[in-house]
Order: C-alpha cells, then structure tokens, then sequence
C-alpha cells in the first residue's frame, strides 16, 4: 500500500472516530431529578461573578469554603459534548441514611457519652440532597461529600449529648428556690438519659441548626435530621425502668392527694358560702323590720311607734293562752 493509501485510511479512521465520539457519545440528555456539570479538560464551566456565600458561615469558614458558581445543566437535552468535555450528573433527588452509615467499618449504632458519663447507643435517619446552588465541593471539593457529611453530624451530635441539660429542669429549680410550687418528682428529673429521650423534637431541632452549613462546606443540604434511638446498656436500662416507675408511682400518688384536697377545699368553699347566705336570709327579715320600724317613729314620733307595737300584738293575743302584765 502506498503513502496515499494510508493517507486516505488515517482520514477514514479519523472520520470513524470523529463520528462516534461527536455524533454518537457526544450527545447525553440529563433526567428529571438530576443536574449535570461539563468539564472542559478538567475545569468545569463557571459563571461570572462572586462565589457561593451562605450566611451560616462565619468569617474564617468563608475564607476555607471559597467555591465558585458553576454552570448548571438542567433536565432535558439532548446536550451536545465535544470530545475534550466531560459530563458530571448529580442526582438532586432526597435520599435516607442511617446515621451509622460509615464506609470505612461495620457499626449498628453510634456511641456517644452523655452527661453523667453513661455511655449510650444512638440511631436515627438523615435525609439529604445536592446542593444545586452549590455542586462545585459536591463534584471536585471532596473525594467523598457524604461520608464527610456523616463525619461532621456524627460529631455535633456527640458534642449536644455530652453537654445535654434539660432546659425545663432548670427553670423547675429556679421556680423551686423563689417558691414556686414544683413537685418534687418533677425536680428529680436529672439523669441524661431521661432528659434526651425527653427532648428528642428539641435535640433533633438542634442538629439541624447546626447542619445548615453542609450545603456550603459540602454541598449537601440535609432536609432533616431525625435522632430516633438513645439506648443505655441493658443494666443501666433496667435500673432506669425501676426509677421511672417508682416516679410515675410517686407522681401519681401526689396528683391524687393534689385532687383530694382541692375537693375539700372546693366543698369547704361550698358549705361556707352555704351557711353565709343562709345567716344572710335570717337576718334580711329584721334589717327590714329595723327599717320600717325606724321610718315610722321618724315620722310619726314615739306614739306612732307604741300604736303601731300595740296593733301587732293583737294577732299575737289571739294565739296567746297566757298572757303575763307588767307594770310599766
């Protein structure tokens, strides 16, 4: 074969590939839930202006997380590619991971310390997604977003439970010591273990407080943060269960004795207001009688008041079977 041959075969070969590469695997369509990202020999598309910024940051996180805007292709397509470009796609749908979920070991539950230095077990869910607004550290920033994600909560959590206090306890004591009221079975709850179970709307509110900032770090968003489990050893649990009753038992006789005496008290109430308006109906009668009685000698004078005396006795003479005189 001569040089013109293996010109003309080079050209083929080029064309061949030039076909397949351009007009067959140049083309790529992106689906509903994701989102893609073209890199141009590595560098993927930018758009003009300044980086992502997130107000859960503060300042010298922003300088640490300083990632820039990109270009981001939405669903539809087909999309054309050319030969030195390369397609990112990121699924943008909400996904559910167990909070043990940890690629490099094999674990059911999470360990955490609690206050009163109990080790406890830990479970629960975690739902996320990418960040469409922020898919620079999702695609290039981290080997491995979520694993890093998981690293950060994993942490936070551990650090809430260690200092965790029940914050309706400590306004039960302030109450106590001005004088309020507070039972004593309420003052009595001070064990961690207690308090957090207690207060898992309020733990898991905390968490996803302090996880906002993953969509700028990572460029995930976590959509909720949801503690399920706080499980001590057995042992400790059992001996937990016995103190919660004996609580509850103790709580139970207290509320009883709090409705027997607010019954007497009531009906104490009751009776008094009873014989109050009852001497009240006795002594109308005279008050009225002092009234009359006073009216008359106002306006007739003291012998206006004796016949008047004399004409009401005359009834009484009637029904009278001895009658005893005095001298006047």
């Amino acid at each position: 074969m001569n040089f013109v041959g293996y010109f003309f075969a080079f050209l083929f070969g080029l064309v061949v590939y030039f076909v397949f590469r351009v007009g067959i695997r140049g083309f790529f369509t992106v689906r509903p839930d994701e989102r893609a990202v073209k890199t141009s020999f590595g560098r993927a598309e930018r758009l003009p202006g300044p980086p992502v910024q997130d107000p859960d940051l503060n300042e010298d996180e922003r300088e640490r997380y300083h990632y820039p805007q990109l270009h981001v292709i939405g669903p539809g397509g087909p999309y054309l590619k050319m030969p030195w470009q390369q397609v990112h796609k990121v699924s943008v749908a909400t996904q559910a991971v167990d909070i043990v979920w940890d690629p490099t070991k094999d674990q059911k539950t999470i360990e955490a310390v609690t206050k009163d230095n109990l080790t406890t077990g830990v479970n629960g869910q975690l739902r996320y997604r990418a960040s469409e607004s922020n898919l620079y550290p999702y695609l290039f920033g981290v080997t491995s977003p979520l694993e890093h994600v998981m690293g950060y909560f994993v942490s936070v959590l551990r650090e809430r439970i260690a200092n965790f206090a029940d914050p309706k306890g400590a306004s039960l004591v302030a109450a106590e010591v001005e004088g309020g009221g507070t039972s004593a079975v309420e003052l009595s709850e001070g064990v961690s273990i207690n308090d957090l179970r207690k207060n898992l709307p309020l733990l898991n509110e905390y968490m996803e407080q302090q996880c906002r900032s993953t969509s700028a770090r990572y460029g995930i968003e976590l959509d909720a943060a949801l503690v399920t489990e706080i499980d001590p050893p057995k042992e400790v649990d059992h001996a937990l269960s016995a103190i919660n009753s004996t609580r509850n038992q103790v709580a139970a006789d207290i509320s009883t004795a709090r409705a027997d005496a607010e019954q007497q008290i009531t009906m104490s109430s009751r009776a008094v207001e009873i014989a109050q308006n009852n001497a009240e109906a006795e002594v109308a009668p005279l008050r009225e009688l002092a009234q009359i009685l006073s009216k008359i000698k106002g306006e007739g004078g003291s012998e206006a008041l004796r016949t008047y005396l004399r004409n009401m006795r005359v009834p009484l003479y009637q029904r009278a079977k001895r009658i005893v005189m005095t001298a006047e």
